[in-house]
């Protein structure tokens, strides 16, 4: 009997991409007369050739996604077995343990570990999973027990409520898999202690990405006035007060977030308070410079303005926006931290939009620092949307 997978067609041309290592495949480079997408099931697995019968490679088939294919391999057979399963898990875990004192981080970061559609992030022993792909949901049951194998936790919890299964017709849930999950999970980050909602926080709750940036704003805070807008749990906001800020104030539209930083801030004995301020955004920076507030740092870390292509001219404007409020409230000789995590935004054009800000603003800007996301989130070089964070370091200089 032949093991050989149903094969998917691709357009004339359309391997180019594909063959330079990219492991997406969208629907519109399929040739639909060869491979009618309708014989297909979300997450069948399948053979990918170019229009000449080369193949391509293999991977797994969603029909109703925009990404249809998303492969796996070079081979014919490449498909989401135990022992693929089991070495690629051993793979991501190996950077970890090498990267990492302590076991918080992001574990797996889908096709950058060669597992498209995971995500796990470990808590010490209790692991948080989503699970974003048709594919990759076929495989939970040969997932979570070689989790269990491998990290011995003490929970897993699925957090399928992700926005991007509604793309791929997957229904949306949190549920315990494993073990008795706590109400909240700790976290241990430059030296500091945080606690985070195991079920309803941002991401899987934390933002490990940022790790290294909160480490470089522990250089730049002592003795300074800090504002943290967009602050979520308090990453920047507590690593500023800790590193010996002057004064923090944080902002976030979500009252429990901020009810966490203050939690946040007395897990770790801070001899500087943390002031709190909910609501919108870019309408309390605005009632700021009416007040006449200023500070010495101001991190700007806002959630992605730009989600699509199409949102990309309104979402420049955003970030432009946010960021000359911000140095309308920055004092003489002050620091910018601003970030991006629209992939639709590069890196140049975060830098753009300080600038325009700056130059509008008739301030004279020195970018003195750049940064990205944390090597728990490495970067498939065939793959642009794996390289999402930007960060950059601003100097403002009045006169």
């Amino acid at each position: 009997m032949s093991d050989a997978l149903p094969v998917v067609f691709l357009k004339r041309n359309e391997d180019r991409r594909i063959r330079k290592g990219h492991p997406w495949v969208f629907s519109n480079e399929i040739d639909t007369r060869r491979s009618p997408l309708e014989q297909f099931s979300p997450g069948d697995a399948v053979e990918l050739r170019s229009d000449n019968g080369a193949s391509v490679g293999s991977g797994y088939i969603n029909p109703a996604s925009l990404i249809a294919v998303r492969l796996l391999g070079r081979g014919r057979n490449v498909t989401l077995t135990r022992s693929l399963l089991e070495r690629r898990l051993q793979q991501a875990a190996s950077l970890r343990a090498r990267l990492f004192e302590h076991p918080y981080y992001r574990l797996v970061y889908s096709e950058s570990d060669a597992l498209p559609g995971l995500v796990v992030d470990r808590y010490d022993r209790d692991l948080v999973v989503q699970v974003g792909t048709a594919g990759m949901e076929r495989a939970i049951p040969k997932l979570i027990p070689l989790l269990k194998t491998l990290f011995d936790p003490r929970s897993i919890v699925l957090r399928n409520d992700i926005p991007s299964r509604k793309l791929e017709g997957l229904a949306l849930g949190v549920e315990a898999l494993h073990g008795q999950p706590p109400s909240e999970l700790d976290v241990v980050e430059n030296g500091l202690h945080f606690s985070v909602d195991a079920s309803l926080g941002q991401k899987t709750g934390w933002f490990f990405d940022q790790r290294l940036n909160r480490a470089k704003l522990q250089r730049y805070a002592p003795g300074l006035r800090v504002l943290d807008v967009f602050c979520y749990a308090g990453g920047f906001a507590v690593n500023a007060a800790a590193a010996g800020a002057a004064e923090v104030w944080a902002i976030d539209a979500s009252q429990p977030a901020l009810d966490r930083v203050r939690h946040n801030a007395g897990l770790n004995d801070l001899q500087t308070d943390v002031r709190t301020l909910c609501g919108d955004a870019f309408k309390i920076l605005d009632e700021l410079v009416v007040a006449g507030e200023k500070f010495d740092l101001i991190v700007v870390d806002p959630p992605a303005l730009i989600p699509r292509r199409k949102d990309r001219k309104a979402g420049t404007r955003a970030y432009e926006r946010v960021n000359a409020t911000a140095l309308a409230l920055l004092g003489a000789d002050g620091l910018l931290m601003s970030a991006s995590c629209s992939y639709h935004l590069s890196r140049k054009d975060l830098e753009n939009a300080v600038y325009e800000a700056a130059r509008k603003s008739a301030r004279r800007l020195q970018f003195i620092e750049a940064g990205g996301q944390g090597p728990d989130h490495p970067v498939r070089p065939s793959m642009p949307e794996s390289d999402y964070l930007k960060l950059v370091v601003s100097r403002a200089i009045s006169g």
